[in-house]
């Protein structure tokens, strides 16, 4: 389907269906929206692309940051949906209100803006930066209001009596409930919380008397201001009608996903409801593409190990996997090699349970036991389907890891994650999932091992000197040290208080060798496998760890709790 604006700019001339197709497709490449893909490829020019859709929808472009709006107009729509929806008011009155966009706004979008506004909006364009400004100006900073907006529409949903009266087994009024203004404002701003704070999930958690919705940031969780117990099933039913699930069966998991624009960011959810004794638990994964960066220069590899991993990537046949614990970025990892090697002349193809990046060129196949669609059911099938290069979600069983190692055997180059502790410990999972030590000592190239640690915050870091028992604990001495000084992260309003903004690799990377290969054979420990392997030039993961500390990057205390 051809983004409505490429279908503007074909319909006006600019360009043909393929060079539609092209935009649309350099668009998803780069994560970035078609109208920000259109403007950089100069294909049009921002304010002629702004005047194309204005006349296609019949309205106009206008210089919103040279006109003066009254306070009276700007309070015609709350900051959150100034804010969610990156619209500004330029003009209202009873019936209508007039909003200044830099986008297409989608129909659906609109349909919800006019019901929870109980107005019809109408839409003018202007300049990106402008609509940008002028909600800072008017609606204030970002972090600060949406917390505000947070706890005092939760405080308001408290006292709706409407809301809080809902009978959770009455199907009828849940649903009315979850349909309401209220209810689907305070959703929209939870979603939008999440998607501005980069977390990776929601967590909504009713309890007995007792309700908690947390972010997990950095590896983190984090509460926020929740309303009333009484509000959680309305809330909860709210995020399963989003999602496509049956607000009426609460006694089974169910799984679904949520596709929205958050701020002018595509975003996917993957949501997870879990029946609970006093409800049910939901949480959402953000799946926000924009916000991860796929190229395997950005994932944070040491200098020494980014040269190895090209190195052996370029390899014909083999298995390459990437281990850690759930989310450490292995899967992250795996896709940034894999669009380093997406070539016309290779045929990539990936099962994966979901599929989590959409990657243009890459045959991407979902697993879904629930139809029979399992593992091992499509990677026989992909051994059919003349691949180069094939990636597994994760080698879980004896049935996945021998297909791994026949593939590599015939000529295949097989990417995989594995949950294990260190590189080392990959080697003899793998073993003891049966796979035969001479064969796996024949097929494996290389493993990755990898966590995520938080790093300092930019904004409120600050140095100090070590004391003795410091270093004790992270094995070095003043000499080793250099005199170079350790930072912590005092907390500020960009983290939150937390002393943390962002996360970065840590890795260790074990390449396969004859005398590794011989300990394989021969059944060798794990430890023994390790220390063989730093003989041979491995840096551990605590030692890339300490040198990231050395380097000012994270505290001790993160990398003595993830190495």
């Amino acid at each position: 389907m051809i983004d409505p604006i490429l279908q503007i700019l074909e319909q006006n001339g600019y360009v043909d269906a393929q060079g539609a197709q092209d935009i649309q497709d350099l668009a998803k490449t780069e994560a970035k929206s078609v109208r920000q893909t259109v403007i950089d490829q100069q294909i049009l020019s921002e304010d002629d692309l702004l005047g194309c859709m204005a006349a296609s929808l019949d309205t106009e472009a206008i210089d919103l940051g040279g006109m003066t709006v009254d306070t009276e107009v700007t309070e015609a729509i709350p900051a959150s949906t100034a804010r969610m929806y990156n619209v500004f008011p330029i003009a209202a009155d009873d019936s209508s209100v007039t909003l200044a966009t830099f986008d297409l706004v989608d129909p659906r979008i609109s349909d919800e803006m006019m019901f929870t506004l109980g107005k019809e909006p109408r839409f003018v364009f202007a300049r990106e930066k402008d609509v940008m400004d002028r909600i800072a100006q008017y609606y204030g900073d970002s972090n600060e209001s949406v917390a505000d907006m947070i706890k005092s529409l939760g405080e308001g949903l408290d006292d709706d009596e409407s809301l809080t009266g809902t009978n959770a087994n009455d199907i009828a009024s849940l649903e009315s409930a979850a349909n309401s203004s209220a209810i689907i404002r305070f959703v929209n701003l939870v979603l939008y919380q999440g998607v501005v704070d980069r977390a990776s999930d929601i967590h909504i958690e009713p309890f007995e008397k007792d309700f908690k919705i947390r972010y997990r940031v950095d590896g983190a969780l984090y509460e926020m201001k929740a309303p009333d117990v009484k509000m959680a099933p309305a809330i909860i039913s709210r995020v399963k009608i989003l999602s496509n699930l049956n607000i009426a069966e609460r006694r089974i998991p169910q799984d679904g996903r949520i596709a929205l624009t958050v701020a002018g960011r595509a975003v996917d959810l993957r949501v997870s409801c879990l029946p609970t004794a006093h409800g049910e638990s939901v949480v959402m994964r953000i799946l926000d593409q924009s916000a991860t960066s796929l190229d395997l220069e950005n994932v944070g590899l040491p200098e020494d190990v980014y040269e190895q991993i090209t190195m052996d990537i370029e390899k014909p046949n083999g298995i390459f996997i990437v281990t850690g614990p759930t989310g450490s970025g292995k899967t992250t990892t795996l896709y940034s090699i894999l669009r380093r090697i997406n070539q016309i002349d290779t045929k990539l193809l990936t099962a994966e349970e979901p599929v989590e990046y959409n990657v243009d060129g890459i045959v991407q196949v979902p697993i879904d036991a629930h139809v029979g669609n399992t593992f091992g059911k499509v990677l026989r099938a992909f051994l059919r389907q003349d691949p180069d290069v094939m990636m597994i979600g994760e080698i879980r069983d004896l049935e996945t890891a021998e297909i791994a190692v026949q593939a590599a055997l015939t000529g295949h180059f097989v990417y995989s994650t594995l949950h294990t502790n260190d590189a080392a410990g990959a080697v003899m999972r793998l073993v003891d999932m049966n796979v035969a030590p001479y064969l796996l000592s024949s097929t494996l190239e290389a493993v990755l091992g990898q966590r995520l640690v938080r790093t300092c915050c930019r904004e409120c870091r600050e140095a100090y000197e070590p004391d003795d028992d410091t270093l004790d604990r992270i094995e070095m001495t003043r000499d080793q040290i250099g005199g170079r000084p350790f930072y912590f992260g005092r907390g500020c309003k960009v983290c939150n208080g937390t002393g943390y903004k962002g996360r970065k690799a840590v890795v260790e990377y074990l390449r396969m060798s004859n005398p590794l290969r011989e300990l394989i054979n021969n059944r060798a420990p794990t430890l023994v496998i390790r220390e063989k392997a730093r003989e041979l030039g491995m840096r551990t993961m605590r030692e890339h760890g300490v040198q990231a500390i050395l380097d000012g990057y994270t505290t001790v205390d993160e990398v003595l709790r993830y190495t």
